[in-house]
C-alpha cells in the first residue's frame, strides 16, 4: 500500500499486492477506476505525473503509463493541454452499506452472470438531467391514466432511434412500451392464438414466462446457421420466438438464406417474434438489420434497455403489426395500466438529447477489452472449452467436452464466491444439454475476469477435467 501526492495533485491511496497473480498494471488501473467511480477522485482533479506516481508506488513508469492509457481509453481520465492528466467527469457510485444488504441474497466477489451491462457505468447524472428537462416540458395531464401503451413523446423517440439504428419500420402508433422484454413476451402470450415455437437452446426465462401463461413452446433446434427453419416448417407452430441477430445463448447469426426461408415461412396467419436483445454491441462484424424492417406485417420486434443501461430500469418496447395493436394495448392496460410516466419522460429525453448514443459508444469501447480478457483467460486456464458467440453481445457461451462435471464446477465456484450460470436451463430438456456455461463479461473488471477464470481452471484440474 502506498500514498501518492504532490503539491498540485490529490493524494492517492493505492493498494498493490505484489503477491497476487493479477498483474500490477491491472491492479493499479482497477484501483484508480474504483477511486473515480466512488468519488474519491473528483472530476477535474489533476492526477500525479506518471513519474511521481511510479516513484511513490515503487513501480516502473511504463506500468503507470499503461494504466493511465487504459483509463483514458475507457473515459475515466483525459489529457489536457500542457501534458497533465485529469479525472474525467463520470457518474460516481455510492457504495452500499454491506451491513444493510439483504442477508438472504448470496453475495459473489466475481459475478459472471449474463444479461447485465456495466451497472456502475449507468449515466446517473445524464439520466437526472433528462428527467428534469422532461418534467419541465410535459403537460400535467400526461400523469393521468391516458396512455397504457406509452406516452406519445416516448414512443416517438423510440421509433426514431429504431429506424436510425436498426432499420425498423417503426410507426409510433404501433409501439407498446412495457416493463422490459419479459413483460412483452407475457403480453404476447395472452394475445396470440395457435401453437408457438422457440429456439432450443433459447433464453430460459422466456420459456418459463410462456409456460406460466399457458403456452408450452415447441422446441426448434439451432445449428451454426441459426434456427432450423425446415424443422419449424414441419411442425405445427403458427408463431416462432427467435433471436436472429445474436442467438441466445449460442451467439450464432441467422444466415442470409435462413433469414429468407424464415420470412417465407411467415406467410399470412403466421408470426415471427424477433427478440433483438443486444443488437447494440457488435465487435468483429458489421451490424445486421432487423428482420422487422423487411416484413413489418409479419414480425413483432422486441427490445429493451436491459443490456444497455440496466435491467432494473424495466424499460422495453414492442413494434407490432397493425392487426395486433388493439389486443396488445388492452393486454398492457389490464396488466398494469401503463409503465411509469417518470421513466418514459426520462428515457425519451435521454434518447432525443443524444445521451443514449454517447453512452453506447463509451460501452462499445470498454467491452471489447473485457471480452478479450475473458477469451485469453479461457484459452490459458480452460483450453479444452469451446467458445461461442464472441463476435457480439455481452456474454460468451462456453461448451465443455462430454462428461465434464459442470454441476460440480458450478458448486465449487459458488463456494469460492464466483457466480456462474449453467447452459442446461436454456434447453427444453436440460438433462440432454451439453455441459456448458454462459459467462457475462460486461459487469466484471478485467482483473476479476483473470482471477475468476484462473480459479475455475484450478477447480477443473482438481476434478481431473482438463
Amino acid at each position: 500500500m502506498a500514498t501518492s501526492g504532490t503539491s498540485s495533485a490529490p493524494e492517492l491511496l493505492v493498494e498493490l499486492d505484489r503477491n497476487s497473480k493479477v498483474a500490477l498494471h491491472r491492479q493499479l488501473a482497477d484501483g484508480l477506476r474504483d477511486a473515480v467511480r466512488s468519488g474519491r477522485l473528483s472530476p477535474g482533479s489533476r492526477m500525479p505525473s506518471t513519474r511521481v506516481l511510479s516513484a511513490d508506488l515503487g513501480v516502473s513508469r511504463r506500468l503507470v503509463v499503461e494504466a493511465y492509457g487504459q483509463l483514458t481509453a475507457e473515459g475515466f481520465l483525459h489529457s489536457t493541454p500542457g501534458g497533465s492528466t485529469r479525472v474525467a467527469a463520470v457518474d460516481t457510485v455510492t457504495l452500499p452499506d454491506r451491513a444493510r444488504s439483504d442477508p438472504a441474497r448470496p453475495r459473489f466477489d466475481i459475478d459472471f452472470a449474463p444479461g447485465s451491462p456495466d451497472l456502475a457505468s449507468l449515466p446517473r447524472q445524464a439520466w437526472l438531467r433528462a428527467m428534469r428537462q422532461g418534467l419541465a416540458d410535459i403537460e400535467s395531464s400526461e400523469f393521468g391514466y391516458v396512455a397504457p401503451h406509452g406516452l406519445r413523446a416516448a414512443r416517438t423517440a423510440v421509433a426514431d432511434y429504431l429506424r436510425r439504428t436498426r432499420g425498423v419500420i417503426a410507426d409510433p402508433r404501433l409501439i407498446v412500451l412495457c416493463s422490459g422484454a419479459t413483460q412483452a413476451i407475457a403480453l404476447l402470450a395472452r394475445c396470440l392464438d395457435g401453437p408457438l415455437a422457440m429456439e432450443d437452446p433459447g433464453f430460459w426465462l422466456h420459456r418459463m414466462v410462456l409456460q406460466h401463461n399457458g403456452i408450452d413452446p415447441l422446441p426448434i433446434s439451432v445449428d451454426d446457421n441459426g434456427i432450423d427453419v425446415d424443422a419449424l416448417a414441419s411442425g405445427e407452430a403458427d408463431t416462432v420466438l427467435t433471436t436472429p441477430a445474436h442467438q441466445s445463448p449460442t451467439g450464432v447469426v441467422l444466415s442470409a438464406s435462413r433469414r429468407t426461408e424464415l420470412l417465407e415461412w411467415a406467410q399470412p396467419g403466421r408470426l415471427i417474434i424477433e427478440d433483438d436483445y443486444d443488437a447494440e454491441y457488435r465487435y468483429d462484424r458489421a451490424p445486421i438489420g432487423a428482420l422487422q424492417g423487411v416484413a413489418p406485417d409479419r414480425v413483432v420486434y422486441i427490445g429493451s434497455t436491459s443490456k444497455t443501461l440496466a435491467p432494473g430500469l424495466r424499460i422495453g418496447w414492442m413494434v407490432v403489426p397493425e392487426h395486433l395493436i388493439g389486443r396488445l394495448r388492452t393486454a398492457k392496460s389490464l396488466a398494469d395500466t401503463g409503465s411509469s410516466v417518470m421513466d418514459q419522460i426520462a428515457f425519451s429525453q435521454f434518447l432525443a438529447s443524444g445521451a443514449y448514443d454517447r453512452h453506447l459508444r463509451q460501452m462499445r469501447r470498454r467491452y471489447p477489452a473485457r471480452r478479450n480478457a475473458l477469451l485469453a483467460a479461457l484459452s490459458r486456464h480452460l483450453p479444452r472449452a469451446e467458445v461461442l458467440g464472441a463476435a457480439a453481445g455481452v456474454h460468451l457461451t462456453v461448451r465443455f467436452p462430454t462428461g465434464f462435471p459442470i454441476d460440480e464446477l458450478t458448486r465449487r465456484a459458488a463456494e469460492a464466491r464466483i457466480r456462474l450460470e449453467p447452459l442446461a436451463p436454456c434447453y427444453a430438456d436440460p438433462a440432454a444439454a451439453p455441459p456448458g456455461l454462459i459467462l457475462g463479461y460486461a459487469n466484471v473488471t478485467e482483473s476479476q475476469i483473470a482471477r475468476g477464470v484462473e480459479m475455475l481452471g484450478r477447480a477443473a484440474r482438481q476434478l481431473g477435467a482438463t
